[in-house]
């Protein structure tokens, strides 16, 4: 039986909520190994490509014997060039570099809170300016618990470091690498992109641009890298949390909630994520639970109850 598209979206909202959750864990356990940012998205992009472009040549093949008119970019991304480069950018090299670089001088903490905790507050934002996507006062609402339940989880840590030291530079890191997929969120209901040819046209962007240069660049030590001091162990582990499931699974089911609840919704219940991950953090890594973990996990839930739940129906333009 066929499953219901409401089901569907459902079951990627919460393959993406709990990737991201893992993510933000790992990151706290891997800032200090041996890879640089920069590396780890070198290790990403090749990761993610191995399974995307085999997938994207067979697909661009497909549509083509169907419709031999069909646009694509170099016969593996089955979306034009102007498409893929403007998602790529934003969601492949964008993203990653300003996150990767963000955990070089601000602790994973900061990234839970300033990343997917910020995050429908930019994507309800561009939604509105470039899609008339209204925001009601029950959505209001919702991105304002939201908002607070991120400040509750990290945001007076974020704030006590702000402007000593190094670690503001990577809190503003990581608000650019947010700033980033909120646009991608936004350009990917634009377009009606596919949540797998979506996934693709970022891969294979990332890697046509981003690894032959890094790779050039990091093999003649014109940059620094650690990708020749790092155990295969770490490479291999990086390639496939970054690549595998940060990028491909976690890439498609979250074009596919974009495709059933609309860019802002889906920003909103993705932003269980700061106060789940410092969950994870006190039952995995053994740190300590305060108050406010719990506060911000029942603000952000109540949150997203106002924000995603419509009293009426909402057209498809304005999800």
């Amino acid at each position: 039986m066929a499953l219901s598209k409401q089901t569907i979206g459902v079951a990627a909202a919460i393959v993406t909520v709990g990737i991201w959750v893992s993510f933000i864990i790992v990151a706290r356990v891997m800032a200090h190994k041996t890879l640089t940012p920069f590396d780890i998205g070198f290790v990403r992009f090749i990761a993610a490509a191995i399974v995307l472009i085999p997938w994207g040549i067979y697909l661009v093949r497909k549509v083509r014997i169907e419709n031999p008119k069909a646009t694509s970019w170099l016969g593996v991304s089955p979306l034009d060039f102007k498409t893929s480069a403007v998602i790529g950018l934003f969601a492949g090299i964008g993203y990653s570099c300003f996150a990767y670089s963000g955990f070089f001088f601000a602790p994973a903490s900061h990234a839970s809170v300033l990343m997917p905790g910020m995050l429908p507050l930019w994507t309800a934002m561009l939604a509105f300016l470039f899609l008339g996507t209204p925001i009601t006062p029950r959505r209001a609402v919702g991105l304002a618990l939201i908002a607070l339940a991120a400040i509750l989880v990290g945001g007076t840590s974020v704030a006590k470091s702000f402007g000593t030291g190094d670690t503001w530079k990577g809190d503003l890191l990581f608000l650019a690498a947010s700033f980033c997929w909120g646009t991608y969120t936004m350009l990917a209901r634009k377009y009606q992109l596919g949540a797998i040819e979506a996934t693709i046209a970022v891969s294979v962007f990332a890697f046509v641009t981003y690894v032959p240069v890094y790779g050039v660049l990091a093999f003649t030590h014109t940059i620094h890298t650690q990708l020749f001091a790092a155990p295969w162990s770490e490479i291999l582990l990086q390639g496939f949390l970054q690549g595998i499931l940060s990028v491909v699974i976690s890439g498609i089911t979250f074009v596919k909630m974009v495709e059933t609840f609309g860019p802002v919704r889906s920003t909103m219940i993705t932003s269980v994520v700061p106060p789940m991950s410092a969950f994870g953090a006190v039952m995995f890594l053994g740190e300590p639970l305060h108050w406010n973990l719990i506060l911000g996990l029942v603000l952000a839930t109540v949150g997203i109850v106002f924000g995603v739940k419509s009293v009426t129906p909402v057209p498809a333009n304005a999800k």
